[in-house]
């Protein structure tokens, strides 16, 4: 299952970066695409807002890459008694996985949110095993399952 879930979120990630990488590309076309008139300012507006959309995607897609990499880091093949990076936690209100911050997903029939290790909630509850409570945002949560 962890594998799977693992697969799905690399998929995320990769069209992502395939979103980031066309939506580069789409900018920068733009701004080559931008005629001087005799409106100079208005030539020059337009192409610094291209440059400004190329370095925001920019930005967006180096994220990604970041994102991707830790997530090829992430050894789903263990089974963990205590929660970690990896962990597929249940709870009764909710499931978790510790793997990448692409937040609520729809997964084989489940509903869970993927959480990125060093996101505030996946902090909170790492080293915590079955049995135990955990309180986030005032909310009362106790682990079910671990692995």
């Amino acid at each position: 299952f962890k594998k799977r879930l693992l697969q799905q979120c690399i998929h995320i990630i990769e069209q992502r970066i395939a979103a980031a990488a066309g939506a580069i590309a789409d900018a920068q076309d733009a701004a080559n695409a931008e005629e001087k008139s005799s409106a100079g300012d208005k030539y020059e507006t337009s192409r610094a807002m291209s440059h400004l959309q190329k370095d925001m995607y920019a930005r967006q897609l180096q994220a990604n890459r970041k994102e991707l990499a830790a997530l090829n880091d992430i050894d789903c093949t263990s089974l963990y008694t205590t929660i970690a990076a990896g962990s597929y936690v249940q709870c009764r209100e909710c499931s978790f996985f510790i793997a990448a911050g692409l937040g609520k997903l729809d997964f084989e029939g489940r509903i869970l949110y993927l959480l990125s290790p060093d996101a505030p909630l996946a902090k909170i509850i790492f080293g915590k095993s079955a049995g135990q409570t955990i309180i986030f945002t005032k909310k009362e949560m106790i682990v079910e399952t671990v692995f």
